[in-house]
């Protein structure tokens, strides 16, 4: 755990009791503070009394808080704040979060004794965060570096351990975080990508981008990488550097060479370069790694990339990591493979972006798509459908993606288990059946994972028949 430094003796709210407002309260309390939760779950709240939490009307305790901790998945702003917040913001208590805690806490006096400043990766962006950051971390074990992942994946940011000599912690942070911690002070700071997601939360694409901006602008990373195949990261690069001959931004890209003479991590036709000062100094063939198929996770494995040669990681070293990393559940993850035909989960393709990508990734694809549509349904996919042999339609959304489909065959399953019987039962030898929904789970299942592992599921019982 990491004790939170400066409310020592001061009462402090937490709004909000899953693991990061629980991890919170017993931060604040290994600290010194004394915590008060609130929760509009009753259930929530039960769980925190049993725990040994202070719960209470956090309304009624506002003139004496010294701050109000959010748990991410609370509006403070837009659509609408939370009361609680915005009672708080009208009383002048300052508002932060679980990542604004952890960056004031994590470094202590005791770091004078330490010959190796312990340093902190965060990755944001809209895709491939979390791919990012456990590859990043993967290959940091495999180099023989002590180190921590956490935030969206792993551990909360404060149930982490106290640094050790040495070692790097890797953060996955999403817009939710970065937006409102009031303390961003990463080593090394990654932004992958953006496409357009959570754009009522921050009324529009303009304040998704500032939120993810954040993290590169609150303190400043002593090196940032910046995916550079959208106008915002070209901004964002333009902004942090002071030319292109400056190291201190390496800018990544997987739909063209970078120009210039700066430090630049591209892949192209599944081979990954490393150019400094218009040289080529590193290269990796990204074809054959299971782990990391199709251009989405070539632009992952060119940001992890980046931010290992940033740490001093030698080029041999990072591709031996490639070679060994399994992915991720839920995110183009190979379940195995049957009468030469393959199952691929990616559960957690639930927007048209993400689908797109997984869609370019394989080959003579029956594809599993469905659930709670977002707005503009699934039009954004047609010029990606040239691999697709036939989709097989679940969910809510089922008849309306039907009517998207164009000249792609298709069958209106519904329910996952009969779309997977389908699918292999009309496959072929090299075909792929691919679970990338291109749509929420909220209809059918409580998150990307449960409807990932329905998906897994489904497929054990074929391999094991």
């Amino acid at each position: 755990m990491i004790p939170v430094q400066g409310f020592e003796g001061r009462k402090v709210g937490v709004l909000g009791l899953g693991r990061s407002g629980l991890a919170a309260a017993a931060a604040l309390e290994a600290g010194g503070a004394e915590a008060l939760l609130w929760d509009d779950s009753q259930e929530a709240r039960d769980i925190a009394e049993g725990k040994g939490f202070i719960v209470t009307n956090l309304m009624r305790e506002m003139d004496e808080l010294a701050a109000l901790i959010v748990s991410p998945g609370i509006a403070h702003l837009y659509p609408t704040p939370n009361p609680v917040i915005a009672a708080a913001l009208a009383a002048g208590v300052p508002v932060d979060n679980d990542i604004g805690l952890f960056f004031r806490s994590f470094a202590t006096s005791e770091w004078a004794e330490l010959e190796v400043t312990p340093k902190v990766i965060a990755v944001t962006g809209s895709n491939g965060k979390s791919t990012t950051s456990a590859l990043i971390h993967h290959c940091l074990e495999v180099a023989g570096k002590p180190c921590q992942l956490a935030g969206n994946i792993g551990r909360g940011v404060l149930d982490i351990d106290p640094a050790h000599d040495g070692e790097v912690v890797v953060l996955e942070l999403s817009s939710y975080q970065t937006e409102l911690a009031r303390s961003l002070t990463p080593d090394i700071a990654v932004f992958t990508n953006l496409s357009e997601d959570h754009l009522d939360r921050h009324a529009g694409m303009g304040g998704y981008f500032a939120a993810k901006r954040r993290l590169f602008a609150e303190g400043g990373p002593d090196r940032a990488v910046i995916g550079v195949d959208e106008i915002e990261g070209q901004y964002l690069a333009g902004q942090l550097s002071d030319g292109m001959s400056d190291d201190q931004v390496i800018r990544i890209s997987v739909t063209g060479k970078v120009g210039g003479m700066g430090w630049n991590v591209t892949a192209k036709k599944g081979f990954l370069a490393e150019r400094r000062k218009g040289k080529q100094i590193g290269s990796i063939d990204l074809r054959d790694m299971r782990g990391l198929p199709g251009r989405h996770n070539h632009q992952n494995a060119c940001a992890a990339y980046a931010a290992l040669r940033a740490l001093g990681i030698a080029p041999r070293v990072i591709e031996k990591g490639f070679e060994s990393f399994g992915g991720l559940p839920h995110r183009s993850q190979h379940l195995g493979e049957k009468n030469g035909v393959a199952f691929v989960n990616d559960s957690k393709a639930t927007n048209v972006d993400s689908a797109a990508q997984a869609l370019q990734a394989f080959k003579n694809i029956r594809w599993i798509a469905g659930g709670l549509g977002k707005d503009g349904g699934i039009s954004g996919l047609l010029e990606h459908l040239g691999s697709v042999k036939k989709t097989y339609l679940i969910g809510h959304s089922a008849r309306d993606f039907a009517l998207e489909l164009g000249e792609v065959d298709y069958a209106i399953c519904e329910v996952m288990e009969r779309a997977v019987e389908a699918a292999f039962a009309e496959a072929e030898p090299g075909d792929t059946i691919l679970l990338a929904p291109a749509a929420a789970s909220f209809d059918q299942y409580p998150n990307f994972e449960l409807r990932g592992d329905a998906f897994a599921a489904a497929v054990a019982k074929i391999l094991n028949s």
